[in-house]
C-alpha cells in the first residue's frame, strides 16, 4: 500500500469519526428538545410498536449496563486504551474496512463520551427496539452504542475471518511443503 492511499484511508477513519459524532449529538439534541422530559412514559412509534423511540437518561455504559460509575470509569479507560492501541499500530497502513471500523468504535465512544460530559454523567437513550408479542424489550440506546456495536462485531468477524484465512493459508503451505514440493515465487523446487 502506497503511503499516500494510507492517508486517505485514515482521512476516511477521522470522516467517519466525526460523522457518527454529528449525528449522534445532532439526534440527541433533537429528542432531548422535542420529547422532554426523560422517561416519560411517551412513545413515538418508527415502525409500529417494533421500534420506537423512547427517551430515558442512562448513567450507564451502552444499553445500561455498569451503572456502577466506577466500574464505569474503568471499563472505558481501559476500552479507548485497546482501541488507541490497535488503531495506531495500522496508522498510516492497514485495509480501508479495518479504517472504518474503528472510526465507528471510536466515533461512538466519543460521542457518548462528550454527551455524558455536557450533562452530568448521563447519556441521552432514544431507540428501543421490541417485541411486544412475546414480551420482548431490548434495552433503550442511541446511535454512538449503536455504532459501538456495530464497530466491535465488524472488528470480531473482520478478526476471526483473517485468522481463518491465515490457517488456511498455513495449511496450503504445510501441505505443499510435505507433499516434496517447494513453492518459491512461482518456481517448484524438488526436494
Amino acid at each position: 500500500m502506497t503511503a499516500g492511499r494510507a492517508r486517505i484511508y485514515d482521512a476516511i477513519a477521522l470522516f467517519i469519526v466525526v460523522l457518527v459524532i454529528v449525528l449522534d449529538q445532532w439526534t440527541k439534541s433533537l429528542v432531548v428538545a422535542h420529547m422532554s422530559p426523560p422517561g416519560n412514559g411517551k412513545t413515538i412509534p418508527i415502525i409500529g410498536h417494533y421500534l420506537v423511540l423512547d427517551y430515558i437518561q442512562n448513567s450507564g455504559a451502552a444499553f445500561g449496563v455498569f451503572a456502577n460509575q466506577a466500574v464505569l470509569v474503568v471499563f472505558i479507560a481501559a476500552a479507548i486504551c485497546v482501541v488507541a492501541y490497535l488503531y495506531i499500530r495500522i496508522l498510516n497502513s492497514g485495509p480501508l474496512i479495518y479504517k472504518i471500523v474503528f472510526g465507528m468504535i471510536i466515533g461512538g465512544a466519543l460521542g457518548n463520551l462528550i454527551d455524558r460530559a455536557h450533562n452530568g454523567g448521563v447519556v441521552t437513550d432514544f431507540i428501543s427496539f421490541r417485541i411486544p408479542e412475546i414480551n420482548y424489550y431490548f434495552a433503550v440506546f442511541n446511535i454512538a452504542d449503536a455504532c459501538i456495536s456495530v464497530g466491535v462485531f465488524l472488528l470480531f468477524v473482520l478478526v476471526l475471518l483473517s485468522g481463518f484465512r491465515r490457517d488456511k493459508k498455513e495449511d496450503t503451505a504445510t501441505a505443499s511443503t510435505t507433499s516434496g514440493t517447494l513453492r518459491t515465487t512461482g518456481q517448484d523446487v524438488k526436494r
